[in-house]
């Protein structure tokens, strides 16, 4: 087994040595620095499982040398060691990112613990990483997230129909996602080296659409002042995703159906057909078979384009796909802006599962970014949430005062007294199953017990 390797700095030179003596002899490797502007050379170097770092030294004292750490974004556990120490300078160089704290002098086996305790935080902060890369493994597909039914559903529709060049026709409700659908098929399938070319057939007017599509020669109309390829040749090899189809004209429905089936298309202007090589993903947020009844949508390219189809069910039909939503946005916004907001209140997740959404999973990302933005700290309370989505439940939440005020602050306690009764009520009283189901520290529960006036007979 590989071995623990610590950084230990300190400008006393007898310390060094005998800490690299005592640690050496315990099977660490050891690498020291005589001050922090020379252990932040090495620590940026070499990874440290730990850097044992004083912080009275010269040139960069300790303090310092944690804000620094911290800006490098360096992963090493660090313990602060000091002969001046104080509670109070303990509590700040923890503030500023250290692990523990020891005062000098210790003897060999108060250092050894203290290094013991921070091989098993980072043991366990390894195993939840672990973790974390398995669930998203497990319920995650091309960028999708999803650990319902329904989705896992869908991850096995697209991994079976990737290898073909199946017609396949996705539905569901505006931000359910069905564009990264269209993308897993392509991208999973062997055209994904060739073009994926994305087309919004309600976004282009019909004076310009066929031209869009199926290109034009010199000369066809008025400002055709040269040979244009289509989308459909651009994606030639690949595939094309027509999104809204069903806003697509029907004048031009039938020029689609004739490419689709005879694999050839007539730029706008010419007689010479171009044969193409293309796979369709097209999606739709209406009942194409409605729109075939009422006319307005051809049924032979109805039929034509719904070879397979794949239905999004949407976002408050799978409420229990909220959570991994979440940590994959909070994730990603996190790496995208810079922030360092990294968790989220079990009360804002709570919330966010009881709201209807109907902008749908686009809606969530948006919501997300947002709170995250308005956080005070690294963790997503209820006031960083929009107000009109706490509005919204607020119509129906028993938990909101009378009197019609609006304060988030007012809700936020209620709903988490609420909680908190009913999970000590559940538990019979016992504080340390309620702070487990509350998913919060049992500190922190006896405080809100004591705040919220919850006091009673109970069970630790």
């Amino acid at each position: 087994m590989e071995r623990e390797r610590i950084l230990v700095i300190d400008d006393e030179k007898n310390m060094r040595h005998m800490l690299a003596v005592l640690l050496e002899k315990e099977g660490y490797e050891v690498a020291t620095a005589g001050d922090g502007k020379e252990g932040l050379k090495l620590a940026g170097e070499t990874y440290f499982d730990v850097v044992l770092c004083d912080l009275k030294m010269p040139v960069l004292d300790g303090m310092a040398f944690l804000e620094k750490f911290q800006e490098m974004k360096l992963e090493s556990t660090v313990i602060v060691m000091s002969a001046y120490g104080t509670l109070d300078t303990a509590i700040e160089a923890m503030k500023r990112g250290a692990y523990d704290y020891v005062s000098k002098p210790f003897n060999a086996e108060e250092i050894l613990l203290t290094l013991r305790k921070a091989e098993e935080r980072e043991r366990l902060r390894r195993e939840n990483r672990r973790l974390q890369q398995s669930i998203q493994e497990r319920y995650s597909f091309a960028n999708m997230i999803g650990r319902s039914p329904a989705m896992q559903g869908i991850f096995g529709t697209i991994s079976k129909v990737t290898e073909y060049k199946t017609t396949v026709l996705i539905t569901g409700e505006s931000g359910t996602g069905k564009e990264l659908i269209a993308r897993a098929i392509h991208y999973h399938s062997p055209r994904a080296q060739a073009p994926l070319v994305t087309v919004n057939c309600g976004a282009i007017p019909e004076s310009l659409l066929e031209s869009e599509l199926f290109g034009h020669r010199k000369g066809a109309f008025t400002d055709a002042i040269r040979d244009k390829r289509g989308l459909f040749e651009e994606a030639h090899g690949g595939s094309i995703f027509l999104d809204e189809i069903g806003e697509l004209p029907r004048s031009l429905q039938v020029k689609l159906l004739r490419v689709l089936q005879e694999e050839e298309l007539k730029r706008l202007g010419d007689t010479r057909p171009i044969k193409i090589d293309v796979r369709v993903l097209a999606a739709t947020t209406k009942d194409l078979a409605s729109e075939v009844k009422a006319g307005r949508f051809r049924d032979d390219l109805f039929y034509r384009i719904n070879v397979l189809q794949v239905t999004v069910p949407p976002l408050r039909e799978r409420a229990g796909d909220i959570g991994l939503l979440i940590q994959h946005f909070v994730d990603k916004t996190a790496k995208r802006l810079g922030l360092q907001v990294n968790q989220v209140n079990p009360a804002v997740l709570r919330a966010l599962q009881r709201y209807s959404w109907p902008g749908n999973v686009r809606e969530l990302e948006n919501v997300i970014e947002r709170a995250m933005v308005m956080a005070g700290g690294p963790t997503i309370e209820l006031e960083d949430l929009p107000p009109a989505l706490l509005e919204a439940q607020a119509q129906t939440s028993p938990l909101l005062p009378d009197d019609g005020a609006l304060s988030i602050k007012e809700a936020s306690r209620r709903l988490e007294r609420e909680l908190i009764r009913r999970a000590l009520e559940k538990t019979g009283g016992n504080r340390t199953q309620a702070a487990r189901l509350l998913e919060i520290s049992h500190p922190a529960l006896l405080y809100k017990i004591k705040e919220y006036g919850l006091e009673g007979p109970g069970k630790a």
